[in-house]
């Protein structure tokens, strides 16, 4: 398979994660969709990686990933944070956690 069919896939995969972020309104989902975001930059990064031969692309999408996984750490202690001092869901009406 040639590389224009992974971007192709990486660019729906990131047009679907950036609508999540931008309509919709639970944190939850919107964690969800920047993983989205994260992984179509990580199936380029992999895609570009092979093309090339280098070993470059795949050493950024681990880096990617960690990083991934510390922005889910935070955003789920601060849903479970909001959750708890029973603050709005809805990042509309949510204006600070109030310490």
């Amino acid at each position: 398979m040639g590389i224009g069919w992974y971007l192709v896939v990486s660019a729906m995969v990131f047009c679907i994660g950036a609508g999540g972020v931008l309509t919709r309104r639970n944190p939850l989902v919107i964690l969800l969709c920047l993983e989205l975001m994260l992984n179509a930059a990580n199936l380029a990064l992999v895609a570009f990686s092979r093309m090339w031969g280098g070993e470059d692309g795949q050493v950024f999408a681990l880096i990617v990933m960690v990083v991934a996984a510390c922005e889910v750490t935070v955003g789920l202690g601060l849903i479970v944070a909001i959750h708890r001092r029973r603050l709005p869901v809805n990042v509309d009406e949510l204006n600070e956690l109030q310490g």
